[in-house]
């Protein structure tokens, strides 16, 4: 195949996927002299105005992620009235060929992708689309996430009139699936759809049409993970639930928190990811510097009346004076761990990233 787009820059080589709101293309960057993904949208999309602007608008917001968990948005236009977008190409498999995955497993590759979610959730980006599909996992076990400013583009409503794919509804959150207005707090109930699958080899929700999954969704009973997969710690099982609450304010306040869930989820459990141990030590080390300025002098104060009323005791008991005791040391936070391979090299910056993000 020798067709080109925008020009002659990208020249396309062959398909690597289609789905409802458009074809993926391996293509080279005949400028830059790479092989990039080029994501050509269904003509319906660019026939409309103001989807075309919000599309190049979120694109152009998307592009300026930069996360070792999120796939790289090149270049974005509009070539013969089709809408394209440019990003780098992964080598790999998608989620969506997973399948069922022990629960170390299943909870490391989501939090990698918290970890580029929250990336983009900070600098304002919504994904509205976390599905398998969209979560690559590169051959040395980098997950990114994919496809950044596209949903933006054809929201809900829009996908629903030309008919949402099953698949891509069973993530969806009970209110982006109504129609409503549609926060960060979507995403984190799409990464713990996408987790609960991984974990027990199904959806949250049984159905066979969109009419079911709104009635399945507006009850809110969800089967307990742990009683489809009986090996998966009963805290992860707890997180994944709290991700899945029906109303958005009942879910973590940010998929970082979902993340720590997780992370303090495997804490004692027989394999604990990789990931999981590196949340679980930041989270540790920057608790004290984690305290409102106020809050700290309040606990320097208690800590110091403690130590009063204790060394008192101590010496009505004893008759001798306070021992010796060296001085604390302040906390560290330590660099990025250098890791073995470029998997746990991500790994180590995605987990420092998010921890100095706050």
């Amino acid at each position: 195949m020798s067709e080109t787009v925008a020009g002659d820059r990208y020249r396309i080589e062959r398909t690597l996927g289609r789905g409802a709101m458009a074809v993926v293309y391996l293509a080279r960057d005949e400028e830059l002299r790479r092989r990039v993904a080029l994501k050509v949208l269904v003509e319906q999309l660019g026939a409309d105005e103001s989807i075309r602007a919000r599309f190049l608008r979120e694109a152009r917001l998307a592009s300026r992620l930069s996360h070792p968990n999120v796939v790289q948005v090149y270049d974005a236009g509009e070539a013969r009235g089709r809408l394209f977008i440019v990003m780098e190409h992964v080598a790999g498999s998608t989620l969506a060929e997973c399948g069922k995955l022990p629960y170390d497993e299943a909870v490391e590759l989501v939090l990698q992708a918290c970890a580029g979610l929250q990336h983009a959730h900070d600098a304002g980006l919504v994904h509205r689309d976390v599905k398998p599909a969209n979560l690559l996992l590169r051959e040395d076990g980098v997950l990114k996430v994919a496809d950044f400013g596209i949903a933006r583009a054809a929201d809900t409503t829009q996908l629903t009139k030309q008919g949402t794919v099953l698949g891509t509804a069973a993530y969806l959150a009970p209110e982006q699936a109504a129609g409503e207005k549609v926060g960060a707090a979507a995403d984190t109930y799409s990464a713990g759809a996408v987790l609960y699958e991984l974990l027990t080899g199904r959806t949250p929700y049984r159905f066979h049409s969109l009419a079911e999954l709104a009635v399945a969704q507006s009850r809110g009973v969800i089967t307990p993970a742990g009683d489809l997969e009986p090996a998966i710690p009963k805290a992860v099982e707890v997180a994944v639930m709290h991700a899945l609450a029906r109303e958005p304010s009942f879910r973590p306040t940010s998929i970082a928190d979902f993340a720590q869930e997780l992370a303090d989820g495997t804490a004692n459990a027989p394999t604990k990811p990789p990931l999981a141990t590196a949340l679980t030590e930041q989270r540790e080390a920057r608790t004290y510097r984690g305290i409102p300025r106020k809050g700290r002098w309040l606990l320097i104060a208690v800590a110091a009346a403690l130590v009063l009323v204790t060394a008192t005791l101590v010496v009505s008991r004893t008759g001798g004076g306070p021992s010796r005791t060296s001085p604390a040391q302040p906390t560290r936070i330590s660099s990025p761990a250098r890791g073995a391979t470029p998997a746990e090299e991500a790994r180590n910056l995605s987990a420092w990233l998010r921890a100095h993000s706050r």
